[in-house]
């Protein structure tokens, strides 16, 4: 009789990625970036432990949307005040934060529990090509698709 094998926490050995957003679709990259954060790419995926790896995005600015997506998509926010609701066009949130808006919806598609915020911290991400982690040494990862 066969056994299943169940990764342990002890086990993991997390490995660094760099991902160059420059032309990529956003949702795309978002869904291949939360894919390496879960640790689905691995054989040894275990859906309730944390074996995915760490994954730093460049160039988070030059990121691409399809259709009208630059004006029609809102980001909203609430203070708790009443009429505390704020809306921010993706437009704007790319000129003042582009590194939220790929922090967004890579968090939009991790699970919604203790579990997601780990992984959510794996990820890192800069509006420019300049990253402070060379002494992790990251490999390149090659996501599927084209860039076009």
């Amino acid at each position: 009789m066969q056994r299943t094998l169940m990764t342990r926490r002890e086990d993991v050995v997390s490995r660094w990625h760099i991902v160059d957003a420059e032309g990529k679709v956003l949702g795309r990259l978002a869904a291949e970036i939360a894919h390496v954060l879960r640790g689905k790419h691995l054989a040894t995926y275990t859906p309730s432990i944390d074996n995915g790896d760490h994954v730093i995005v460049v160039n988070a600015e030059r990121v691409r949307v399809t259709g009208h997506k630059v004006e029609d998509k809102k980001y909203y926010r609430h203070s708790g005040y009443p009429g505390g609701l704020h809306e921010t066009s993706l437009r704007q949130m790319l000129e003042k934060h582009p590194e939220r808006v790929i922090e967004i919806a890579v968090r939009g598609m991790l699970p919604k529990n203790r579990l997601g915020r780990d992984l959510f911290r794996k990820l890192k991400v800069y509006a420019g090509p300049n990253h402070p982690h060379m002494a992790q040494q990251p490999q390149e990862l090659k996501l599927g698709g084209t860039s076009s």
